[in-house]
């Protein structure tokens, strides 16, 4: 493959992985740094890249990085959400939530997981297996949804509440969503970005932010790439359309770890 070929390959999966990054660390600087090194070692020794699909190559070389800088969650956010995230993960078995995000969230095979982590198929498979285990009992707590398609709203509502966690309300337009949170402050926010009203759930989001504090949301939307550029302020968690059930409750999983509320219980 030539250069301009690579080159066009990789920037086609940037966004994704920036995905994969930003849900690794619960921060859109920290993983799109993170995302930045894995480019800057390929453009360094772009024998990395030699034999490799492209997004096996590019995910595996963001992972060499993040396997040898002892995975900083604690020095990406700081203070008492980084602290209690770590303090979460440290329960957990090793390279679980990176196997579990790689293939609930961005899809991928357990062979390329595999090729992505080093380690044998059958490992890769168990690791999933142990992380849906060990995370879908760790945290819980309160989810608001706001999203205006009757059957997307119950079924999103019905993963929440078969995880463990309340849901405060449904909520379908940019108003009922900031009545909603008012009313039942929630813990996670699960938003489609495009209301039934012609208003933006990332609007409503960014209105009752200030007032929640610092609330994970995770937004799903038909057009991930859209939000993926690192070029403003966007979503840590985002999840594509259509979704499966393991992307959601893996999201709202991870999403839970990085949460600093005060009223999540942890088990």
């Amino acid at each position: 493959m030539s250069s301009a070929d690579l080159a066009k390959s990789i920037g086609r999966e940037l966004p994704f992985l920036r995905r994969y990054a930003r849900a690794l660390t619960g921060s859109q600087t920290a993983g799109d740094n993170y995302a930045g090194a894995a480019l800057e070692a390929i453009l360094a020794d772009r024998s990395i890249m030699d034999g490799q699909d492209t997004r096996v190559g590019l995910f595996r070389a963001f992972h060499a990085i993040w396997q040898s800088s002892g995975q900083p969650i604690a020095e990406a956010d700081g203070g008492k959400r980084g602290a209690r995230a770590q303090s979460l993960m440290s329960r957990l078995t090793p390279n679980s939530r990176e196997a579990l995000l790689l293939n609930s969230i961005e899809g991928l095979r357990f062979d390329q997981i595999a090729l992505i982590m080093g380690v044998e198929t059958s490992e890769a498979e168990e690791l999933v297996r142990i992380a849906m285990d060990e995370m879908s009992q760790s945290v819980s707590g309160k989810v608001m949804i706001i999203e205006d398609e009757t059957i997307i709203a119950m079924d999103l509502k019905g993963i929440v509440q078969a995880m463990g966690h309340e849901v405060t309300g449904i909520a379908r337009t940019h108003s009922a969503a900031i009545q909603l949170a008012n009313e039942n402050r929630p813990d996670l926010i699960l938003a489609d970005i495009q209301l039934a009203d012609g208003s933006s759930g990332i609007d409503a989001v960014n209105e009752l932010l200030p007032s929640l504090g610092d609330v994970p949301v995770i937004f799903i939307t038909a057009f991930p790439e859209r939000l993926l550029t690192g070029e403003r302020p966007e979503p840590a968690f985002l999840i594509s359309k259509p979704y499966t059930e393991d992307q959601v409750s893996s999201a709202l999983s991870q999403a839970m770890f990085f949460s600093s509320t005060e009223g999540l219980e942890t088990s």
